[in-house]
């Protein structure tokens, strides 16, 4: 696999610059699909502009203080993909999409709970249940929890706090088709179709697999 990208050809999420210069460096395939994250080494060149240079950006993860939910990285071509916590020095970053679908990485508070979308179920040897959840990992756990529902995960731990269903009056974003990034109230499920509210009182339809759960229903 080539080690660079054409911008021209980066997906519509990647909020760069596609004239700059002609190539940008190619993330490692992995954890999260391509168009729902970014290398960390443009992360920390072109995003957070914290190093000039890809060189610059690998001394820094060469120095150890760079974490992805709670893991050191030290290859500039891993994965930063959408809700991962960011640790840099003192500072604790989460990718999210703007409220038109782009990527972008906000600073926040330092927490160590992640809000992570369960994609796959299934019974492994033994009776046990292992969950896949949006971000490529798996995790063997008897909470009750169905796909689509979302969790708070615990990066330091490496396990699941609660529950957050998807159920009606649950907050959500979407995270592809015509609406992504729009952020609202579930108000109705039918089968693989559903309606949210936005802020803004519009109902809008859309599918079911789109929807990224936040807060559970109040």
């Amino acid at each position: 696999m080539k080690n660079h990208l054409k911008r021209i050809a980066m997906p519509r999420t990647w909020y760069l610059p596609r004239k700059s210069n002609k190539f940008i460096l190619r993330p490692h395939a992995g954890s999260h699909s391509m168009d729902m994250g970014h290398p960390i080494g443009v992360v920390l060149r072109d995003v957070l502009k914290v190093t000039s240079t890809l060189a610059e950006a690998q001394k820094l993860l060469n120095n150890n203080v760079v974490l992805i939910d709670g893991r050191r990285v030290k290859d500039r071509r891993h994965m930063y993909g959408l809700y991962d916590i960011l640790k840099l020095g003192d500072n604790t970053y989460r990718m999210e999409l703007d409220t038109k679908g782009r990527l972008v990485v906000n600073e926040v508070e330092p927490t160590s709970i992640k809000v992570v979308k369960v994609v796959g179920k299934n019974v492994i040897k033994g009776g046990k249940i292992q969950l896949r959840l949006f971000d490529g990992k798996t995790l063997i756990s008897d909470v009750k929890v169905s796909v689509g529902d979302s969790v708070k995960y615990n990066i330091e731990s490496r396990s699941i706090e609660s529950v957050l269903p998807c159920s009606e009056g649950a907050n959500m974003f979407l995270l592809r088709g015509k609406h992504a990034g729009d952020n609202g109230v579930l108000t109705k499920i039918e089968g693989r179709n559903v309606v949210y509210q936005k802020g803004t009182g519009e109902n809008i339809e859309t599918t079911l697999k789109h929807v990224y759960v936040t807060e559970g229903s109040q």
